[in-house]
């Protein structure tokens, strides 16, 4: 169990290192959109290329984020059902889901995401769009999303066995972990 504890501590690491870089992301994907628009009110010209160029900034820290979200336990929940639950139960809900749900799922977009990027990187696919992007970049962020996504959801599963077999804490404060924090 250690060993899967220190590739889950690797996997950990290189999630919160590219969730970190995706808030980059993020303001460069309000900055292009801020450009876009004031390019095109006050000089009345357009780009499909910055437009679409936004759309791969927003995809890419969406798509790259999914890992980080599930890392930090910020995803969405129904929190009314699952805070009445035992801590316990609520950690063999998520082992269930990650080897039922995430994982399949994940492994399935990987699967399929790679050719799909392949084929569009080898052919130089271009965008239907008069002055559009080439697809490539957008296609890899869909197959690195997921990728992380899977390995994040590995992580998650090892730690979540860990911590039921004993092996391991619940990482976290209470004050700290999502599914506690009191409402004010």
């Amino acid at each position: 169990m250690q060993t899967l504890l220190a590739i889950s501590r690797g996997i950990d690491a290189l999630t919160a290192f590219v969730g970190r870089w995706v808030y980059w992301l993020i303001l460069a994907a309000v900055l292009v959109s801020a450009g876009n628009a004031i390019v095109r009110k006050v000089l009345d010209i357009s780009s499909n290329a910055w437009l679409e160029l936004q759309w791969y900034l927003f995809g890419a820290a969406y798509l790259l984020a999914s890992a980080y979200t599930l890392q930090r336990n910020d995803h969405i929940r129904i929190d009314i059902l699952s805070n009445a639950l035992p801590k316990r139960v609520r950690d063999w809900i998520d082992v269930f889901g990650h080897i039922v749900m995430l994982l399949p799922f994940a492994g399935l977009m990987v699967y399929e995401s790679w050719p799909f990027f392949y084929n569009s990187f080898i052919s130089g696919e271009m965008s239907g769009s008069a002055g559009g992007l080439i697809l490539w970049p957008a296609r890899l962020m869909l197959f690195l999303g997921f990728t992380l996504l899977l390995l994040q959801g590995l992580s998650e599963l090892i730690k979540r066995v860990a911590i039921l077999r004993g092996d391991m804490e619940e990482p976290g404060a209470p004050s700290e972990r999502a599914d506690q924090v009191p409402i004010k």
